[in-house]
């Protein structure tokens, strides 16, 4: 019997995440709605967010053992005010980007994928207005095939 990969491992591992997100965030420059979001981006961001991703999606923990986890996540959207047009807006870019770079369209892994996006751009909305705070013992969410794991929501 043959073990059912990670989102992870399907998606084709840290290298095809990198690649998404580099090429994603060259693309937000030249949108008129995520380009005054990111204009402040570090050179790392991208990284840090393919980092994010893949440990979200069953792979290595890299992310939390060198930014903190799911709590450093959410500081990262503090007070920043974001809307459900950005939210939208980086969703369908980010999609697009992943069908541009021919990454895994099958409908369980985009069933997947979407679900999560959703998930977590809905949540950095949420922690993006005033008098959001961080509960550092947020758990980092986990995705998987047709279950997730994240962390409680009031």
């Amino acid at each position: 019997m043959t073990a059912l990969p990670t989102l992870y491992e399907w998606v084709g591992g840290i290298g095809a995440l990198e690649r998404l997100t580099e090429r994603f965030y060259q693309r937000v420059a030249d949108d008129a709605v995520l380009a005054p979001v990111f204009q402040h981006m570090g050179s790392g961001h991208p990284a840090h967010v393919a980092a994010f991703l893949a440990e979200v999606l069953g792979g290595p923990a890299e992310y939390s053992a060198r930014h903190g986890g799911h709590a450093h996540m959410i500081r990262q959207h503090l007070n920043r005010h974001l809307n459900q047009e950005q939210r939208r807006a980086w969703v369908a870019l980010l999609l697009d980007t992943a069908d541009q770079l021919d990454m895994p369209d099958d409908p369980e892994f985009r069933s997947a994928l979407v679900g999560y996006l959703e998930w977590g751009s809905r949540l950095a909305v949420i922690n993006s207005q005033p008098g959001a705070t961080v509960e550092e013992a947020a758990p980092m969410p986990r995705w998987g095939w047709g279950e997730t794991k994240g962390p409680y929501i009031p």
